[in-house]
């Protein structure tokens, strides 16, 4: 006797299916766009380099990397976080 196909498992794969395409899809626009920051911090220099949806969310991701490794503790990175950057360069 022939097995009737279960729709329960065929919903499930189907939605595994939508699932990755949604997360393949997010990742990709997280991504868009892609700077080189560098910052001027107490006689120290570094640039570092990151991604993000917008031009503000990656200058400002890669502000941050700077400022860690610049800075003393949080006031000194608070203080760094609010110097204008060095530069500014889209990397493609």
């Amino acid at each position: 006797m022939p097995r009737k196909p279960n729709p329960v498992r065929w919903i499930i794969i189907l939605g595994a299916i939508a699932l990755v395409a949604f997360l393949v899809h997010s990742t990709m626009q997280q991504t868009h766009e892609r700077y080189e920051v560098c910052m001027n911090f107490k006689g120290g220099t570094h640039c570092a380099t990151a991604t993000g949806s917008t031009y503000d969310q990656a200058v400002r991701s890669a502000e941050e990397i700077d400022c860690q490794l610049l800075s003393n503790g949080r006031d000194e990175n608070m203080v760094c976080l609010d110097t204008t950057p060095a530069s500014i360069r889209p990397v493609k």
